[in-house]
């Protein structure tokens, strides 16, 4: 066994990615294929969508700002609709995979980018319930890529669990390469979350028994 924890994404790993979801809205709304993306990715660290996550903006505020760069960039986009690409639908696989983690004694956290912190009741609830530690950004006022958000991830994942994990000793599950990166910079093992049942055989291999 390579690793003895495992930190997980929220969106684009446990749940469907919402690039799907923006695409979608991208050729209903005529807008060029992948602008929601490039917007999020120019000044990553100082637009709308880091402000947001951070939680130094409210909804207003994100939409305003957010509607304002689209339209800098030539296009007129509704910010609601963008946000309630949000939503993505649990993929069965992967809850399946963290409850059989959860079955093996392994510490589990999320660590997630999120613009309000998640509803503790219903069947998100029972979701988070899964795992030892929860970090958020709109929580914690930082978001990944910034390092310091993987410090705190591991930090609270060993008070939870009463350990002294380091990064070594942690798997990291993320669909996007720019927050993969810095975790591996830290000493996490990383595994890119693509399609999910390759990710889950990657997770198998550094875990030491199958996922299903």
């Amino acid at each position: 066994m390579s690793v003895a924890a495992v930190v997980f994404d929220l969106g684009g790993v446990i749940t469907e990615s919402p690039m799907l979801a923006f695409a979608a809205y991208e050729a209903e709304a005529g807008l060029p294929e992948g602008l929601v993306r490039r917007l999020n990715s120019t000044d990553p660290d100082s637009n709308a969508w880091a402000r947001y996550e951070r939680n130094e903006l409210d909804v207003e505020g994100f939409v305003d700002t957010f509607e304002a760069e689209a339209l800098a960039a030539g296009h007129r986009v509704d910010a609601r609709r963008v946000l309630a690409a949000l939503h993505g639908e649990v993929r069965p696989e992967m809850v399946a995979a963290v409850r059989r983690l959860r079955a093996a004694g392994l510490p589990l956290a999320m660590l997630s980018n999120n613009v309000a912190p998640m509803e503790r009741t219903g069947p998100l609830a029972e979701l988070l319930g899964l795992f030892d530690a929860v970090v958020e950004s709109s929580v914690e006022g930082v978001r990944k890529p910034e390092p310091e958000i993987y410090r705190r991830a591991l930090a609270r994942l060993n008070e939870a669990v009463g350990r002294d994990l380091d990064f070594a000793d942690c798997a990291y599950l993320d669909d996007l390469g720019i927050n993969l990166k810095p975790a591996r910079a830290l000493g996490m093992h990383t595994v890119k979350v693509a399609d999910p049942r390759r990710a889950l055989d990657e997770l198998s291999a550094l875990v030491g028994f199958p996922l299903p």
